[in-house]
């Protein structure tokens, strides 16, 4: 128990922690200044086989403009930083850049970016399962039949503008319907943007209760719960790396009453009808040199939601909470990268319905070695490491047969490495008699992997993990792991 209780005291501190590690790994650029190298001006940027995407876009991303007067040793740098700008902007599968001196004026550049488009427009097969992740569904059954599939039909860089327009039609096993846009940039300035997005799914089978560490699920020919969820967002982005969201949403769930007779903490008050308001604010910082997959540079964010507000049929719902995230990444020499992360939540102790106190298992919030298993909590805290060596570093090729550029030249690259991952889910109101031993405990996992990376930010890691239980496996997961 003290142990616990100092655990609940730090758990404040946490999102301080990790915003004093962002500040500090947040420099000002002043590498490179030396008043006696030549200054050059830039006379011309030109653009190339941007065939949809518009200048604008692509100049938001710039570290420079036209007219600018620059140090010349420092010109690359900056060329090479807005390359990689451009590559995370998910536009683009190359991206290549030179500097040309104007004939007969020393003092004068043009910058040329060279770019290969992607394919904008994807019909995307969607083949689901019921399980929280690929593992899961692996060993617990392999059933064919608790599979979901549908359509998302993905519409990215509409009009050219870095617009996407998203439309979900799921169907099987648990069902979703929904439409989502954004568009990043509303006035000429290009700072504001906007978000909006509405969905309605059921299910037939609902995750209940924890029982020793996993889910129980409980299925029906009937289905068991339906939802709808509306949101309405803000986006501020005046700065390149540094994005501002406030976003209004709106959830109404629907629940059979079999569900809490099963688990009567699934909802508030045994409601078999929640409906509530969230009002959230979302900071983004984004130093990354290649967001699919990292190497170099660093990621913070953070998120303040409250979520009910006394409003509503929910039962009293109350809920605030913050979430924060940092991520570090270096390269050390001879083809070894570094790479650490921590994720971390803190919420009020108001009780909660079951399926807000997620927290370890679910999405990028795992702990290597416990894919099978998930930890309820409050509040969480979740810290990853990686060491890796580039086995095979990016290549590239055309595929002859294949005319379009868009999918004829391809990017690869191989990584094998070691981690290492610590987690804690702190539990303010545990299932009595439920036998779940992860909750209120340091997590512990480790073991070594082979990531496979290639174009259309793609990422398969094949890992073989062990915890502290002695639980040994082999794991498939298809996002970077920090």
């Amino acid at each position: 128990m003290p142990l616990l209780i100092k655990y609940r005291q730090l758990s404040f501190l946490i999102p301080v922690i990790t915003w004093l590690a962002f500040a500090a790994l947040n420099p000002p650029i002043t590498a490179g200044m030396n008043a006696n190298n030549t200054e050059v001006i830039i006379h011309k940027i030109i653009f190339k086989g941007n065939k949809i995407t518009k200048d604008h876009i692509i100049r938001r991303e710039l570290m420079f403009a036209i007219d600018d007067t620059l140090l010349e040793q420092n010109l690359d740098a900056l060329v090479e930083q807005s390359r990689e700008n451009l590559l995370n902007t998910s536009l683009f599968n190359f991206v290549e850049a030179e500097v040309v001196s104007v004939d007969g004026q020393q003092q004068k550049v043009n910058v040329v970016f060279i770019f290969t488009e992607r394919w904008y427009i994807w019909p995307w097969p969607i083949i689901e399962f019921a399980d929280r992740n690929f593992n899961t569904w692996w060993q617990d059954n392999r059933n064919l039949s608790r599979m979901s599939y549908g359509v998302v039909l993905k519409w990215n860089n509409f009009r050219g503008r870095k617009e996407s327009v998203d439309f979900t039609a799921r169907f099987g096993y648990n069902e979703l319907y929904g439409l989502d846009y954004t568009l990043p940039y509303l006035d000429k300035n290009e700072t504001f943007g906007i978000g909006m997005g509405v969905f309605y799914g059921r299910t037939r089978e609902v995750p209940v209760i924890n029982i020793n560490d996993k889910l129980q699920y409980f299925k029906d020919d009937d289905y068991l719960m339906e939802s709808v969820n509306a949101y309405i967002g803000l986006i501020y982005r005046k700065q390149i790396y540094n994005t501002h969201t406030l976003l209004l949403g709106y959830d109404l769930k629907t629940f059979e009453d079999t569900l809490i007779r099963i688990n009567p903490s699934f909802s508030l008050e045994e409601r078999t009808k929640l409906q509530y308001f969230t009002l959230s604010y979302q900071f983004k910082s984004d130093h990354r040199d290649y967001r699919p997959y990292p190497l170099e540079g660093y990621y913070f964010d953070l998120e303040l939601a409250a979520k009910g507000f006394g409003l509503l049929e929910n039962g009293g719902l109350e809920n605030f909470y913050v979430l924060t995230t940092f991520r570090k990444f270096m390269k050390l020499n001879k083809g070894f990268y570094f790479a650490a992360g921590i994720n971390s939540k803190f919420s009020n102790n108001a009780k909660q319905p079951y399926f807000m106190i997620e927290a370890i298992g679910f999405g990028r919030d795992i702990v290597r070695g416990y894919e099978y298993y998930v930890v309820n909590g409050n509040n969480f805290g979740i810290f990853k490491s990686n060491l890796k060596f580039a086995l095979l570093p990016k290549r590239e090729f055309d595929i002859d047969f294949i005319r379009s550029d868009k999918f004829g030249r391809i990017h690869y690259a191989f990584y094998i490495n070691a981690f290492f991952d610590l987690g804690f889910a702190d539990h303010f109101y545990p299932g009595p008699g439920l036998n779940n031993k992860l909750e209120n405990t340091l997590l512990l996992g480790y073991g070594l992997g082979l990531d496979f990376v290639t174009y259309y930010d793609l990422v398969f890691r094949f890992e073989y993990a062990i915890n502290k239980m002695n639980k040994q496996g082999f794991y498939l997961h298809f996002t970077a792991p920090i």
